[in-house]
């Protein structure tokens, strides 16, 4: 039962997850049909080949943080961990077809993140790796592992990952900051009167090289008394 083969058949964004999720369709295939499978522990590991796909110049630039120049890539394009996930596959005869949610993230410090982020369009090379546990066999269960040379591959367009961060941050994307940067970004925004972080954080780009922008004028609570003469507004 240890023979068990896996094949990814295809990758799409789950519509109705609470949380950007993508579902891998999984083949598997028994080594004798007669024989029942009980069920299956399996573990999963996914990872990124960078090196099996090519690269616009935009898209170069942007992964230049992960890998250098281009000049470094054939020392530097590494596999990237994306995730590592659990299921529990029902029972089958023969072969069977599930789905593996892969919960996602959106954070630019992680380096899959970013990867999927510089991407513009192609597909992203992923390789499975399954390990688990097998419960298998007639009038009983047979436990045996999966063995850990046990793979799949898989090509996934990048339309698919842009399209569930799409249904979940239409537009836009988030930074996770220390709490003590978030406070100087709440006290310059405070400081010069600014009505949202992005006018916040475009501030601080278009000054970036200069001066700090001066500080803009504050609503006064009585606008008519500061324009009358002290003695105007002072009792004799």
């Amino acid at each position: 039962m240890t023979d068990l083969s896996f094949v990814c058949t295809g990758v799409r964004a789950d519509r109705y997850a609470a949380a950007p999720t993508l579902l891998f369709r999984l083949r598997i295939t028994a080594p004798d049909p007669a024989v029942r499978v009980h069920a299956i522990a399996l573990r999963c590991q996914i990872r990124i080949e960078p090196a099996r796909r090519g690269y616009r110049p935009d898209e170069a630039e942007a992964l230049a943080d992960l890998f250098g120049a281009p000049s470094r890539w054939s020392n530097t394009l590494h596999p990237l961990q994306f995730a590592q996930v659990s299921l529990v596959v029902p029972g089958f005869t023969g072969e069977a077809e599930v789905d593996l949610p892969v919960p996602c993230g959106y954070d630019l410090e992680v380096a899959a993140g970013r990867y999927f982020h510089a991407l513009r369009d192609g597909e992203v090379p992923l390789l499975l790796l399954f390990s688990g546990t097998v419960f298998a066999g007639p009038g009983g269960f047979q436990v045996q592992p999966v063995p850990w040379d046990k793979e799949a591959s898989v090509r996934m367009p990048v339309a698919v990952w842009q399209e569930m961060t799409d249904a979940h941050f239409p537009g836009c994307g988030w930074l996770r900051l220390p709490r003590e940067t978030l406070d100087a970004l709440l006290a310059y925004r405070s400081r010069h009167a600014l009505p949202s972080w992005q006018a916040t954080v475009e501030a601080l780009l278009a000054h970036a090289d200069g001066p700090e922008p001066p500080p803009a004028p504050r609503a006064r609570l009585f606008p008519g008394a500061a324009a009358r003469p002290v003695s105007e507004r002072t009792a004799p």
